[in-house]
């Protein structure tokens, strides 16, 4: 059973164990300091810490010591009491301090006692940090032969394993808040290299529009509208504003409009207060709340109903908003990116989108073109692709064929620049051999209903086709070399003249490709 003394010892621990938890360790140790002091009756303590190499220690906290002596109180390993604590890792306890020459007394404490005829007691513990000692926790009390010193020793040390518990928890914190800074860093490094302008894909003169165009916007906070097919690009460009302009430290949130039901997406755009409706037991804040300081991307703003565009209205020319359920205005500062496949301006004479609404969206706007319309980027998307794609999938495919060229660059890409991507994909898994072949893209390529390019042939026309392929892809690969390509193909090389003029091919023009 437990008896009122040890209740009496169990309290300052309890209070220590609230103090450490409560605040971060720095500011805690005064606080032990203190519970400890008014627990032993104590004129003055001290925790130390070491060093990196473990070979000083210094003052961190200290209690009933004045500046000057806690400056002057600093011991080499081995060097007066803490210091032999510090090397050996064991407590020292001295009933009488004055008949002990190793205490050094730096603070001076002793000498004053000295003076008032008054005999002190000296604890020493040490603090112990991933099974090192990595510091001291002193206390000078008055003498009193009637002490139970043992006891109370024991009692430090539990208060001094506390106060190293609770740095390691401090430690291991502190690590992981720089891991997840330093993670975060290296995220944002790596999207602002992502969305760099130099890597967005394309030389065409379309696209060289683009460029120019988000160069203009992307320093500025001028709400973007960005039109265009779906599947042109909207998105990237998007991120490429956001993260070429000065906001690019902060946010960036996606919302896609025609994607949330229109009962979800005005709690999905403002959130809400607990009580605005059954199950909102919570406050949510909203994307705008999350995009604060940053940029709102809205994808296809063309399905918003009504009711949202009224209140995407007054965001627009207000800078704030209520929660669902809420009486009280939210400022926010966010710059606006929307993007649509639809003509607005046919919606508008329909009656279907605000006009108010389109003229603040309208005012910069920025045109993403059909792939369709770039030809002369299909090759470099197809050969990023197949990079990218071939890395993501562990495959080793490093080109693409001659016949497979053609039938990319012939097709009219109605789904553009992501049916693209998705044909490669498609490609580089069935595929063998390291090179994608015309066989290996989607029937919607091959097919003359779908790309106009492969006329009705019959057997003979069609294995004349295939031998043509293979021919100019060899030459290619051989980079016009006669001999060279007549070995890839297991052949003479007056067999390959015959045919070479036979489907009147030129090998001078592979020499330099």
């Amino acid at each position: 059973m437990a008896t009122s003394e040890d209740a009496l010892q169990l309290s300052p621990l309890l209070e220590l164990s609230h103090a450490l938890a409560a605040s971060d360790i720095r500011s805690a140790l005064p606080r032990v300091l203190e519970i400890l002091a008014e627990a032993f009756g104590a004129l003055n303590g001290a925790i130390l810490l070491a060093d990196e190499e473990g070979k000083g220690l210094r003052i961190e906290a200290a209690r009933g010591l004045s500046r000057q002596a806690a400056e002057r109180a600093h011991y080499k390993a081995g060097e007066g009491i803490n210091g032999r604590v510090l090397a050996s890792g064991k407590a020292v306890v001295l009933p009488q301090a004055s008949q002990e020459p190793l205490f050094l007394d730096r603070t001076g404490v002793l000498k004053e006692q000295k003076r008032k005829k008054v005999e002190l007691s000296f604890f020493c513990v040490p603090v112990f940090l991933d099974q090192k000692t990595a510091g001291t926790l002193c206390l000078t009390v008055p003498f009193n032969r009637h002490r139970d010193y043992d006891r109370d020793t024991k009692l430090l040390q539990i208060a001094a394993s506390m106060v190293g518990l609770a740095m390691k928890v401090a430690k291991l914190v502190a690590a992981d808040r720089q891991r997840l800074v330093e993670e975060n860093q290296q995220l944002r490094l790596e999207l602002r290299e992502r969305y760099d302008l130099r890597h967005l894909i394309g030389h065409s003169h379309a696209m060289q529009r683009v460029y120019e165009a988000v160069a203009q916007a992307a320093p500025s906070s001028t709400t973007v509208l960005i039109r265009g097919e779906s599947g042109t690009g909207k998105e990237l460009v998007a991120h490429a504003l956001h993260y070429n302009s000065p906001r690019a430290e902060k946010p960036f949130i996606k919302v896609s409009c025609g994607a949330l039901p229109e009962n979800l997406i005005e709690s999905e755009l403002f959130g809400y207060e607990p009580g605005a409706f059954t199950d909102a037991r919570h406050q949510k804040k909203g994307r705008f709340e999350l995009a604060h300081g940053g940029t709102l991307f809205l994808d296809e703003v063309g399905e918003l109903s009504p009711a949202t565009q009224v209140k995407l209205l007054r965001v627009l020319q207000e800078r704030e908003f209520e929660r669902l359920g809420g009486i009280q205005p939210v400022k926010v500062d966010v710059r606006l990116i929307a993007a649509t496949h639809r003509d607005l301006e046919a919606a508008v004479k329909a009656g279907t989108f605000r006009e108010d609404l389109y003229y603040r969206l309208h005012v910069f706007e920025l045109f993403m073109p059909p792939l369709r319309e770039r030809q002369a980027d299909i090759l470099l998307l197809a050969d990023h692709f197949v990079e990218k794609i071939s890395a993501a999938q562990g495959k080793d495919v490093r080109r693409i064929s001659t016949s497979a060229i053609d039938m990319l660059v012939a097709y009219h890409w109605p789904g553009n620049v992501r049916e693209l991507e998705n044909a490669i994909e498609r490609a580089i898994l069935v595929s063998e051999g390291g090179v994608i072949h015309a066989h290996h893209l989607p029937p919607s390529l091959q097919t003359a209903e779908f790309s106009g390019t492969l006329p009705a042939a019959g057997l003979g026309e069609a294995v004349a086709a295939f031998e043509r392929d293979l021919l100019q892809d060899t030459l290619k690969s051989a980079r016009g070399n006669r001999a060279r390509a007549a070995r890839l193909l297991r052949t003479t090389e007056r067999i390959l003249n015959y045919k070479i003029k036979k489907y009147d091919l030129e090998p001078e023009r592979f020499k330099t490709s």
